[in-house]
């Protein structure tokens, strides 16, 4: 029976090639309702700035909040192409999405946390071991990650750089990688008056980057700055699933200090027979008496592997380097597009760009 017909009962989405349909009401974006139902969509930032949740509009009509035109960009709208979080559909809608899995989407929950731990990575690198409520483990995927709820309303997202087993061991939280970004209303907070046991509330687990399992290709991790987070929590999934896919991991900073958990990844490749690791800096000082590689971090993997066909990429961090990566493994490289699975650290900065 069809949804349409009235703006009370709302909308019918169909996910082709799937064949998956949930329905979205009047006051939604067709994100919204697929997270709310447990429909996974392919996503990222949710605010029109990262492009991870653009999809082909098959047939409908949808109306489109505003959105960043790095994200979606007038040629991509009149193809037809169309941002899930910020489309909101004036007719029933088919869509074509190749993400949208049958199966472990895990629900969304709000909780509070309190602050176990504070460490410093780096001068401007924080991470924050966090306590969950006593007999509620979230369940999330290694990759995923959680909002704080701010005071005022506000959000602030920030990628869980541990897996979901190691939540099972003694004295363990969710781990956190924060970046100092000067005058930011939370990280401020963090680098400043920020004590063990304060008290925050949190909502998730978010986002679909996380490892596909179905596959046997080789892994090509690439992350810049805090994007290793989520690769880090990637990393430690794949060893305890004994999870055996070739697999190299380029990290890049600006200086050798920006790699803050080296040695950290060092111990891990010793133990990971199947995993490399290629530290690439862009901008070394005669000080730091830098002899590894240097450079764009993402054109470092086209220079080592200038075939990605028979490859899966996974990348995380800043958006331009993702975005050109995307751009370039493509079309340099012969990745299929759907091969690439991103998640693009969006600050609020970016997301108030016009």
């Amino acid at each position: 029976m069809s949804l349409a017909g009235t703006a009370d009962a709302g909308f019918s989405i169909t996910v082709e090639p799937s064949g998956r349909a949930f329905t979205v009401a009047s006051d939604e974006t067709i994100l919204s309702a697929a997270i709310r139902q447990g429909i996974g969509l392919p996503y990222g930032c949710k605010d029109g700035a990262c492009g991870s949740c653009k999809c082909r509009k098959l047939s409908g009509t949808v109306t489109l909040d505003s959105h960043q035109s790095k994200a979606l960009s007038a040629d991509e709208e009149l193809a037809g192409l169309i941002l899930t979080c910020r489309a909101r559909p004036t007719s029933d809608v088919v869509l074509e999405s190749r993400q949208v899995t049958e199966a472990g989407a895990f629900p969304i929950r709000k909780m509070p946390v309190r602050v176990r731990a504070l460490t410093q990575l780096s001068h401007d690198v924080m991470q924050i071991q966090l306590q969950l409520p006593a007999g509620e483990p979230m369940q999330f995927h290694a990759g995923q990650y959680i909002e704080f709820i701010l005071r005022d309303g506000a959000r602030r997202s920030y990628s869980m750089a541990n897996a979901p087993h190691t939540l099972h061991e003694p004295g363990a939280g969710v781990e956190l990688h924060v970046r100092h970004m000067p005058g930011g209303k939370f990280t401020d907070h963090v680098f400043g008056a920020m004590k063990e046991k304060e008290i925050l509330r949190v909502e998730g687990p978010y986002g679909s980057f996380f490892l596909r399992e179905d596959s046997d290709k080789p892994i090509v991790l690439l992350a810049s700055g805090t994007g290793f987070a989520p690769i880090k929590a990637l990393i430690e999934h794949m060893q305890f699933k004994n999870i055996v896919r070739p697999a190299v991991l380029y990290w890049g900073g600006r200086r050798p200090q920006d790699l803050y958990m080296d040695a950290w990844l060092r111990e891990r490749t010793a133990a990971m027979p199947h995993l490399r690791y290629v530290p690439v800096v862009s901008n070394a000082t005669p000080e730091d008496n830098w002899t590894g590689r240097t450079g764009f971090v993402h054109r470092a993997v086209l220079e080592d592997l200038p075939d990605l066909s028979g490859h899966q990429v996974y990348a995380c961090g800043a958006p331009i380097v993702v975005e050109s990566a995307r751009r370039d493994y493509v079309a340099e490289a012969g990745l299929p597009d759907e091969e690439f699975y991103a998640d693009a650290f969006t600050s609020e900065a970016d997301k108030a760009l016009p």
